[in-house]
């Protein structure tokens, strides 16, 4: 059965992704840390997992396989979820798959040493809208509707 991971500690589009299961009928599970409110619709469930770095992201790595969908920003995650059989979501709508992600990881790695090299390197992402939060909704519909028939 199709199930939809969320690593929701810093995830903007929650309350998007539950529409869209609860729709289909498909089961979601948000993964943090803590810091949430229990689900109120029972096709949706929250694991909390102990602290410590990168808990969440292992238990989803864990549990997501074949037939699966993950919503994450997570690049690693992403990668091993992937590596999985599951599809992966980023926020903001966009399919991540074998194609893509070495080299995103590539890129992410690049700019983790280019600012450990200069401090003064200033980084940051696009802010976050409405025309990201509809590529979502679009992206995760398409998503689970492939994953529900197989």
């Amino acid at each position: 059965m199709t199930t939809l991971y969320i690593d929701a500690d810093a995830c903007p589009v929650k309350a998007e992704a539950e529409r869209v299961a609860v729709r289909l009928g498909v089961p979601m599970v948000l993964v943090c840390n803590g810091g949430l409110r229990m689900p109120r619709h029972p096709l949706v469930r929250l694991e909390i997992v102990p602290e410590g770095p990168d808990a969440a992201d292992k238990w989803i790595a864990d549990q997501c396989g074949p037939g699966d969908v993950v919503v994450t920003g997570d690049l690693p995650l992403a990668d091993r979820c992937l590596k999985a059989g599951a599809q992966v979501l980023r926020h903001d709508g966009e399919v991540l798959s074998e194609a893509n992600i070495g080299p995103r990881l590539a890129v992410r790695d690049l700019m983790a040493d280019l600012r450990a090299a200069d401090p003064f390197l200033q980084g940051g992402g696009a802010s976050f809208g409405k025309a990201d939060r509809a590529r979502f909704l679009q992206a995760l519909d398409r998503a689970l509707t492939l994953a529900r028939r197989g």
